[in-house]
């Protein structure tokens, strides 16, 4: 298994083969461990992408997000992590999520 990390061109957590079941999205808060099977798209551009599961919206706001969109096509992001708020400021990645939300759907 091979993970992006912080000194990596992105943002966000990738394996880089197809073993991972399932998208991790770290909050400050709490954690949320989503279900590739539940995956039913996503959508945005450069600066916002939002990921759709059956039961989850997750919403980032970045730079460079489309590459993002990419990871997810191929179901290789394994973890998007809230960054703090000195992560959010002094962030010089291209590729970076500044603000990570998720939302219950509801039924």
């Amino acid at each position: 298994m091979s993970m992006g990390s912080a000194g990596s061109q992105r943002g966000w957590r990738v394996g880089r083969d197809a073993s991972f079941n399932a998208l991790e999205v770290v909050l400050l808060d709490r954690t949320y461990v989503l279900p590739w099977s539940q995956f039913v798209f996503a959508e945005g551009g450069d600066d916002e992408v939002r990921i759709v599961f059956a039961t989850h919206d997750v919403l980032a706001k970045g730079y460079g997000l489309q590459h993002l969109l990419s990871d997810l096509a191929a179901q290789r992001v394994i973890g998007l992590d809230e960054p703090t708020r000195a992560e959010r400021f002094g962030s010089g990645n291209r590729h970076s999520i500044h603000e990570l939300t998720v939302h219950k759907v509801d039924a």
